[in-house]
């Protein structure tokens, strides 16, 4: 499952970084919106701290998925608010990017919570009793 995970959080924090050099003008031009830039880079630097974290505190993984998607999902809801009302860049691009990474957050978030019970679960009764 942590690979499972990993590449959840790989996807998505690539994602969110490539969002943010759009918005700052580095990848397309056209797109720029200096808020909507830091947003996305902060998102996608959480996401991609906690897949490096997941290396080094393996035993943490559900844990930092959890997290991870977490303020990303709650981050990007409030970049759908922001658009919905007009604040935030209103592009087609925008609207549908949202659209995607909200399923995608949505669906590892799911894969973060329930599945790894199963193992966490399976290593417990492969334990000796003591």
């Amino acid at each position: 499952m942590q690979h499972t995970l990993r590449l959840f959080l790989l996807v998505e924090g690539a994602s969110f970084v490539l969002a943010g050099l759009v918005h700052f003008g580095v990848l397309a031009h056209g797109y720029e919106h200096g808020s909507a830039a830091i947003a996305e880079s902060v998102i996608g630097a959480v996401l991609l701290i906690a897949l490096i974290l997941t290396w080094v505190l393996p035993a943490w993984t559900r844990t930092l998925g959890i997290a991870a998607q977490a303020f990303a999902l709650l981050g990007t809801l409030v970049g759908a608010f922001t658009i919905a009302i007009g604040v935030g860049p209103r592009t087609v691009p925008d609207v549908v990017y949202h659209a995607a990474i909200l399923l995608v957050l949505a669906w590892g978030l799911v894969v973060a919570v329930r599945a790894p019970a199963a193992e966490l679960d399976a290593r417990a009764a492969a334990r000796p009793a003591s």
